[in-house]
């Protein structure tokens, strides 16, 4: 079974903050993942995205910043609460506002991979994880935060199972 965390970059003035509304919105982005991949306003990570926090929380070790923006790439946001309405099926959804997204993205543009991946990659290696599997995934978060955080765009995120 696959479970993936999505990430869709929206402009902030075209979200509503309403758990049903922002679940369809992420089921359509769902839907139609290639082209907005392609266009760079989504991305997903399957499975292990708690390695990849895990990853990015290494930075501690010599990042000093007091907001903690490592964790905003994967856990960072705010959880959007369902509404007495909501359909119980719909997604865990959490919204991180501009802001949070430019902190996100000079977090990865600022972060060196191998002094993350130096902290570790004897752990991760020793469960059997790929160093290059997490340098794509720095990438390519660090691509599409980098553009949402251009854009001013605000960043949802939904779990799919």
């Amino acid at each position: 079974m696959s479970i993936y965390l999505h990430f869709r970059a929206v402009a902030e003035s075209e979200i509503r903050d309403d758990h049903t509304w922002l679940a369809a919105f992420m089921s359509e982005a769902w839907d139609n993942d290639d082209a907005e991949y392609a266009a760079g306003i989504a991305h997903s990570i399957n499975k292990g995205w708690d390695a990849v926090n895990d990853l990015f929380a290494a930075a501690d070790a010599f990042y000093a910043d007091p907001e903690e923006a490592w964790n905003l790439p994967i856990y960072g946001g705010r959880p959007v609460p369902h509404s007495a309405d909501a359909d119980p099926s719909d997604p865990p959804l959490m919204l991180l506002e501009p802001a949070g997204v430019s902190q996100a993205a000079q977090f990865l543009a600022t972060v060196s991979f191998d002094e993350l991946w130096n902290v570790v990659g004897a752990r991760f290696s020793g469960l059997g994880w790929a160093r290059q599997e997490y340098l794509e995934h720095h990438r390519d978060l660090k691509e599409f935060y980098g553009q949402a955080a251009s854009a001013g765009h605000a960043v949802v995120k939904a779990v799919w199972a």
